[in-house]
């Protein structure tokens, strides 16, 4: 969702991101997943009404940064401490924090000049707190949640929208202060010895490490799992447009419009919308400009890309909003959930493919960005000394430090968060979100930024209950059970 709890992605041919959150490698979308998947729960009629701003093209062109970067020689023969495959935010975040320490850094990516297609949002905390709010190119002061019709909630929590130009930028220019190096190329395959990795690239050269790390997002072979990867996917169409006009106030973002009268004159679509329903995600820039995406959450099997096009036709037809240019568009696709990545393994992972992705949301940049100076300090510790913890140890100890027990722990928790919502329905979804926000802001704030211990996720839990309407709560007592029982027997397997 680029969403409630997301964040806002895109893909080389594909795009964006939320329940609120959302890379480049790190954040590719799966394009060719979600062509080939489709839900049969929806028939789409076909008509040519749907065209609207459908048939527009975005006018944004390819774009990539001017700056020189320092190129790794790969015809040196001696091992780099370690080889990062990707440069997107969670690549070139990590290989920044890691190089900090003395310890040799070489980023693999075929173009790491090329500016991120996604588009990112965040709360102004969560970035304040990384120390990059000189990163972001709007503030919005207030955030709002349209449950129905009738009921507003208004958050006063401050979302913003990162400036990828300035962010990239930030973090090549500390890379390269740091003595990274780069290079221009795909990783092939990687072999691995005792103590150290071979990653062959396209260009035919092969490249010695002590650690392989994985940033190359959703759509990477290199990462293995063990369990059958039953992810729920969060779907979205967004464009950023120059429009004659919008209803929404501009010193608010709108992080959900759960609102369905838009589909009064579409009885297929509203029929569909009340079993799998999307909302919208607003950005208001100015009068004329505003990012605007029809987000599904999270769905098993994933809901169909036409479908959340033709709800977002007729959602902005509704509100009067007429899209006069494209400026950008784009299409996410977000697997949420599912189990971890096998712990350990000779490759380790950071971003899109490593877990880290908020179940219940989408959310990742910001978290992913937290997480790389949690997971740098478990590298560091391995080969930034002299006794160089290498091979089998060193790869424990660095899937350790970015999962230890209390962090799967909470895992499980957002993931049964996850498994619920999969089972509510439009009324369902919006009497969650109506007691979700009204709880203490200490637990819905640390919900969407990943920040709740165990304890605290159990509280949350409980304030929910309390919080929650008689329908609400019979929801929860008769659709939470079986995800519970699932939860329970997850936790129990992870402290064994």
């Amino acid at each position: 969702m680029g969403t409630l709890f997301r964040p806002f992605s895109t893909p080389p041919a594909t795009k964006t991101t939320h329940f609120l959150q959302s890379s480049t490698p790190s954040f590719t979308i799966l394009e060719t997943h979600f062509r080939s998947s489709r839900t049969t729960s929806c028939r789409i009629q076909s008509s040519n009404k749907f065209g609207d701003f459908l048939d527009l093209k975005p006018e944004t062109k390819a774009e990539f940064l001017d700056f020189d970067l320092p190129c790794f020689n790969p015809s040196r023969r001696s091992p780099v401490d370690v080889v990062i495959i990707g440069t997107g935010p969670a690549g070139l975040r990590l290989a920044e924090q890691v190089s900090r320490y003395g310890v040799e850094v070489c980023c693999v990516d075929p173009s790491p000049l090329s500016m991120w297609p996604n588009n990112y949002g965040v709360w102004f905390d969560e970035f304040e707190r990384l120390k990059l709010e000189n990163c972001l190119d709007k503030i919005w002061p207030m955030t709002c949640v349209y449950i129905d019709d009738h009921k507003t909630k208004y958050l006063d929590r401050p979302y913003c929208r990162v400036s990828r130009k300035k962010l990239k930028t930030e973090l090549l220019q500390r890379c390269v202060s740091n003595g990274v190096k780069f290079h221009k190329t795909k990783a092939w395959k990687i072999e691995h010895k005792e103590f150290e990795s071979l990653l062959q690239c396209e260009d035919g050269n092969e490249l010695k490490a002590s650690l392989v790390v994985d940033a190359s997002g959703f759509a990477s072979t290199f990462i293995e799992y063990d369990k059958h990867r039953n992810h729920g996917y969060q779907i979205a169409h967004g464009i950023l447009a120059e429009v004659d006009g919008h209803p929404y106030d501009l010193d608010k973002m709108v992080l959900m419009d759960w609102r369905d009268t838009h589909m009064g004159n579409e009885p297929y679509l509203r029929s569909c919308n009340s079993k799998l329903p999307t909302f919208l995600y607003a950005m208001p820039f100015d009068s004329n400009l505003i990012f605007l995406e029809e987000t599904s959450l999270v769905s098993r099997p994933v809901l169909s890309y036409t479908e959340v096009k033709k709800r977002m036709v007729a959602r902005l037809r509704h509100l009067g909003i007429k899209v006069r240019r494209i400026i950008e568009d784009e299409k996410c696709l977000i697997p949420m959930g599912g189990p971890l990545p096998r712990i350990p393994q000779s490759v380790m992972a950071i971003g899109g493919n490593s877990g880290v992705v908020h179940p219940s949301t989408g959310y990742m940049v910001a978290r992913t960005m937290g997480l790389a100076s949690v997971l740098a300090d478990s590298i560091v510790e391995c080969l930034g000394s002299t006794r160089m913890v290498r091979g089998k140890p060193l790869y424990l100890r660095v899937w350790n430090g970015l999962w230890p027990i209390e962090r799967r722990c909470e895992r499980e928790f957002y993931s049964f968060g996850m498994e619920t919502l999969l089972k509510l329905d439009l009324n369902g979804t919006r009497r969650f979100f109506d007691a979700f926000f009204d709880l203490d802001p200490h637990y819905w704030h640390g919900f969407l930024s990943s920040r709740l211990s165990c304890g605290e996720l159990a509280l949350l839990s409980l304030s929910l209950f309390g919080h929650a309407s008689a329908p609400s709560r019979f929801d929860i007592l008769t659709k939470c059970p079986v995800p519970l029982v699932r939860m329970m027997g997850n936790l129990a397997l992870e402290a064994i």
